[in-house]
């Protein structure tokens, strides 16, 4: 991990304000969702990225049964299916 030399207190309400060179950076606007991690004592931010279901890709993804899948996963689905009948 690369230490950024910036410090921030948390407020009352547990909050922390993450610097505008660090949400520039990292491509992170109001309104973005963050994943939070916890890693030994480490507390790690994540940019939250919608994935596969099945097998965590986050490209080419299609909602099916309210589930976002890949493509190549939403293939092996319809080839399962097509076996079955």
């Amino acid at each position: 991990m690369k230490s950024t030399g910036i410090l921030r207190k948390v407020d009352e309400l547990g909050r922390i304000v993450i610097p505008i060179e660090l949400r520039n950076k990292l491509d992170i606007h109001e309104k973005d969702a963050l994943e939070i991690y916890v890693e030994g004592n480490d507390i790690i931010l994540k940019k939250f990225e919608p994935n596969c279901t099945f097998c965590g890709k986050t490209k080419k993804l299609i909602e099916f049964s309210d589930k976002l899948i890949c493509t190549k996963c939403y293939d092996k689905l319809k080839n399962l299916n097509n076996k079955e009948n």
